[in-house]
This record gives structure tokens, C-alpha cells and sequence, in this order.
């Protein structure tokens, strides 16, 4: 289909729209506050805990998250990681490393704990043997490959 004939068959086709016909307008506008809001900034909120932020914003915002808290090792590499700008690349590799760390770091404290986690559940690994048996096993010699490959080069410089 040629653009003309899409032009002519979609409705509001084309930036140069009219205003009113462009799909992503009201997002262009200015917001306006809502009525009967007696401030122009919410209260912020109390900070009882350590919270990250953007070094390209001056502090945090109004209201956010402290259901978990930054700990232990993966807390440090978060630590790290908002030392960089969000435009670098190594500000969001730390931070993808820091959540795998977390997931190994409470993985410990269950054991720690005495509760020994039940992996094949929690992972979804039930679902997946049942829906992509094949998938599932190929991926888990691959891992034990990757492993013993792993264990080889330790012993190897050992």
C-alpha cells in the first residue's frame, strides 16, 4: 500500500496533522494541575532509609519505594553504579549484576536460615519442563558445561 492510499485510508495520518488529529497530542500539551489540589509539589516524604538517585537530578523525588532496601554486596555495586550517569552503559550493567548478586545473596539466607529453597518450583522450572521439556534440558547442559569449563579453568591457574 502506498503511503497516498494509507494517508487517505487512516485516520489521521501524517505529523503534520492537525493538532487534534495527532494521536500523541495531549501528551505534547502542558500538564495542568488537577482541581482542588492546595499545593503546587507534594510533601515529600520521609527518607528512613538509603535511597538512589540520578546524579542528574539534585535529590529524590517526592514519594518512592522502601519495601527493599539496598544490603549487602549487591547493595554496593548499586552504591557503585549510581556514581554514573544513566546515559553510560556501565550504570546499567551494575545494576543488572547487582540484581543477580541479590537473587545468589538471598538464596544464601534462606540456607542461612535453615530453609532450604525449593529452586524447581520458584524458577518455574514445573511449567517450563512440562511446556519445552527439550528447551529446558538443552539449556541445563549448557549450563553444567559452562560449569565444569569453569571449574577446569580454577583448577587450571590453581
Amino acid at each position: 500500500m502506498t503511503t497516498t492510499k494509507m494517508a487517505t485510508n487512516i485516520p489521521g495520518w501524517g505529523a503534520d496533522a492537525r493538532p487534534a488529529d495527532r494521536p500523541a497530542f495531549p501528551r505534547l500539551s502542558e500538564p495542568r494541575p488537577a482541581v482542588g489540589v492546595h499545593w503546587k509539589q507534594p510533601d515529600q516524604q520521609r527518607v528512613t532509609t538509603e535511597i538512589f538517585h540520578s546524579i542528574e537530578r539534585p535529590g529524590v523525588t517526592a514519594v518512592f519505594g522502601t519495601a527493599c532496601p539496598p544490603r549487602g554486596i549487591s547493595g554496593m555495586i548499586r552504591r557503585r553504579a549510581y556514581k554514573y550517569s544513566e546515559s553510560r552503559m556501565r550504570h546499567w550493567l551494575m545494576l543488572l549484576a547487582a540484581d543477580r548478586v541479590d537473587v545468589v545473596e538471598g538464596l544464601l539466607g534462606d540456607l542461612g536460615r535453615g530453609r532450604i529453597p525449593n529452586l524447581f518450583k520458584e524458577m518455574g522450572l514445573a511449567a517450563e519442563y512440562k511446556r519445552k521439556t527439550l528447551r529446558l534440558v538443552g539449556g541445563s547442559m549448557l549450563l553444567g558445561a559452562g560449569a565444569l569449563m569453569v571449574g577446569w579453568m580454577v583448577r587450571r591457574r590453581a
